[in-house]
């Protein structure tokens, strides 16, 4: 692992009544293990799995490519300051890696676009063609079989979003060839069953608190979805 643990320090939150230090599941869970090199969040919505994701990522020094932050109705001068109270644990130092969203990979798509345009090499390293041009599951795979075989940590959050159950299951593969080789190490959120059931990954639970292991038959996506296609055989 890259990356085999992560501390949280509730005590020194700034405020217990704003998001996300209000979060029942961040002020009682004190570490988070990453014992595999494949770890996925799993929760309903709301539990906190992309705030904490992208947390991670910050306090990492992983970029995250978004647009400039834009007005809002009710601006939240916490929202972006979980990872001040985060601390990763490396197992040999600090690693380079990126984050996926499937909400911002568009604007990243755009924006290699732009640099493509007076250096087309620029699209060498995400499968050599342009990512805009593709359908949005296939340039999101493109960019996956490229960037993956850089060692490095590597979180996602929710990728399947755009994904076919067939791109997801593509997904599966890449995910379990490349953790394998050694090199690299995922967290991701989903609510996609099909990529909870990689081999080997770890499952921790938003649902509960403090974040915990669980096994994907124990979830409630597992269950929704089993009981879904049982009921259609009858």
């Amino acid at each position: 692992m890259h990356l085999n643990g992560l501390r949280l320090f509730p005590e020194r939150y700034p405020v217990r009544d704003r998001y996300p230090f209000n979060q029942k599941l961040l002020t009682e869970t004190r570490r988070i293990a990453f014992p595999t090199p494949v770890t996925v969040f799993v929760g309903e919505n709301g539990t906190g799995k992309s705030t904490l994701l992208e947390a991670i990522s910050n306090r990492c020094g992983i970029h995250i490519w978004r647009e400039e932050t834009r007005t809002r109705l009710e601006p939240n001068p916490y929202e972006d300051r979980l990872y001040r109270y985060l601390e990763p644990e490396w197992t040999h130092g600090k690693v380079p890696g990126s984050f996926f969203g499937g909400s911002i990979f568009g604007q990243f798509a755009r924006l290699l676009e732009t640099w493509a345009a007076t250096d087309p090499a620029q699209l060498s390293y995400f499968g050599g063609t342009s990512l805009v041009t593709q359908s949005h599951g296939q340039s999101i795979l493109a960019f996956f079989r490229s960037r993956y075989r850089v060692p490095g940590l590597y979180l996602l959050d929710e990728p399947e979003t755009a994904l076919s159950p067939k791109s997801q299951v593509e997904l599966l593969g890449i995910l379990q060839d490349v953790s394998a080789a050694g090199n690299a190490q995922f967290i991701l959120a989903t609510h996609s069953p099909l990529l909870m059931a990689c081999p080997g990954a770890t499952l921790l639970s938003f649902d509960r608190s403090p974040v915990e292991p669980i096994a994907l038959e124990d979830t409630d996506h597992f269950r929704i979805y089993r009981d879904f296609l049982g009921g259609r055989d009858r």
